[in-house]
């Protein structure tokens, strides 16, 4: 089933409101006091919002295989929640945030954690959300679009103004460069008691030293990840091109961009491993290896659900192949996942963090906007060529100056030869 994206927002805000609702019951009975345990001033718990949109969206593709719903709402739910984590540490970087929840932790423990997690998330899918199916029909549909969006305006303000007075409250000396003192004191104030009052053992970090020096891209952070991010699409584009010319015995264009040897989804699950994999990047190689087993397949498996879904085109099918899920993925190929997974933390991850850490401050920066703008421009057209691309399958006449200097630019010819294993869902 297809949502609107007025109907993905409304499921957004109803389930953060619904776990921020079941997270603030249980610290009720098991502390005996009220407290608003989401990050936001707003009764809003996003983490339980954001995988539920990603549950709905790609769970019915499973049909009715209910072995197959619950495993990848366990790896889907494990990985957001790590995710939120990371992102809370990097938005609020002076502040050492209580962790609300771990892929990895003691290990039977975390992985119990997570198999109840996965249940609850799994019981709502199935029983709650096909009654709130049944009644969003009852609301009116300008009512749904103005309220959503409002309140969506709302949860980003809201989200803006607590990042803000956090990081401000954390680092000492930003706060005394800000011009309105009183007022800044006065937000910064109550967004910290209310933190307080749901997480007491909250503290903020030492971070002088941090202003007296500085390294490029160290630790996890958003720089080192950018190169992360385009390292391994290079590399991954390479490897990929190199195995379909010893395999298949031709050279074949393994790019996920229009414009140079660049392989997206290589790039960014490189980053998704490097993340979620922290956590156990010191431990046995067998929780990498299951980690990047579980992880790389539902990676997989939610590119392909995404392409099909927004451009119609699909770019690899295993149907064919034994073990396979949906086609999308298969049992080989996680196997592979776990393998690289290992290779990647404990040998190649490490070397390429040093490398980028060696990096110039001031020429390290600079190259990484350029890395980052150049990427996101070459994304951006890539996603344009491919929507248009997906339209003209139906209807070729453009009816606009911009569908003609697409169609002149970027012809069939041209994005057939560019990804040549891709198929056109409505001509399977």
């Amino acid at each position: 089933m297809q949502y609107e994206l007025v109907q993905l927002g409304f499921f957004l805000l109803f389930y953060s409101l619904l776990g921020w609702a079941g997270e603030t019951i249980a610290y009720a009975i098991t502390r005996r006091k009220f407290a608003n345990v989401g990050f936001l001033t707003l009764p809003l718990v996003l983490t339980y919002g954001i995988t539920m949109v990603i549950l709905v969206v790609i769970l019915p593709s499973f049909g009715t295989n209910l072995v197959g719903q619950f495993v990848m709402t366990l790896m889907v739910s494990s990985v957001v929640g790590r995710l939120t984590n990371f992102t809370a540490h990097k938005l609020c970087p002076g502040v050492d945030w209580p962790a609300r929840s771990q892929l990895f932790g003691d290990e039977l423990r975390g992985i119990l954690a997570a198999l109840l997690m996965a249940g609850a998330y799994f019981l709502v899918y199935l029983f709650l959300h096909p009654l709130l199916l049944f009644l969003l029909p009852l609301i009116p549909a300008l009512a749904l679009r103005i309220g959503t969006t409002l309140l969506m305006v709302l949860v980003l303000v809201d989200e803006i103004a607590v990042i803000a007075s956090v990081r401000l409250g954390a680092h000492e000396k930003l706060l005394e460069l800000t011009r309105s003192e009183r007022a800044a004191n006065w937000l910064i104030s109550r967004v910290w008691r209310r933190i307080h009052r749901a997480y007491p053992d909250v503290e903020k970090m030492d971070v002088d030293e941090e202003l007296h020096t500085y390294t490029f891209g160290k630790g996890l952070s958003l720089d080192k990840l950018i190169w992360v991010f385009f390292l391994s699409s290079l590399l991954g584009d390479l490897i990929e091109t190199l195995y379909c010319r010893l395999v298949g015995g031709a050279w074949m264009s393994r790019s996920s961009v229009l414009y140079g040897p660049f392989s997206f989804v290589w790039g960014i699950g490189a980053m998704l491993l490097t993340v979620t994999l922290s956590p156990v990047a010191k431990k046995n190689d067998r929780w990498v290896f299951l980690g990047g087993f579980f992880i790389g397949g539902a990676y997989e498996y939610l590119c392909s659900v995404f392409t099909e879904l927004v451009f119609g085109t699909v770019f690899w099918d295993y149907s064919d192949m034994p073990l396979n899920i949906g086609g999308r993925t298969n049992v080989l190929f996680m196997f592979f996942w776990g393998i690289l997974s290992v290779v990647w933390v404990k040998m190649i991850y490490p070397r390429m963090s040093h490398a980028i850490e060696k990096l110039p401050p001031l020429g390290g920066t600079a190259l990484t906007w350029l890395v980052t703008v150049a990427m996101l421009l070459n994304g951006a057209l890539t996603i344009a060529v491919m929507l248009r691309y997906n339209i003209r399958q139906i209807d070729p006449v453009p009816y606009s100056l911009y569908d003609q200097l697409i169609d002149a630019q970027y012809p069939d010819s041209r994005i057939e030869e560019r990804w040549p294993n891709m198929i056109v869902v409505d001509e399977k």
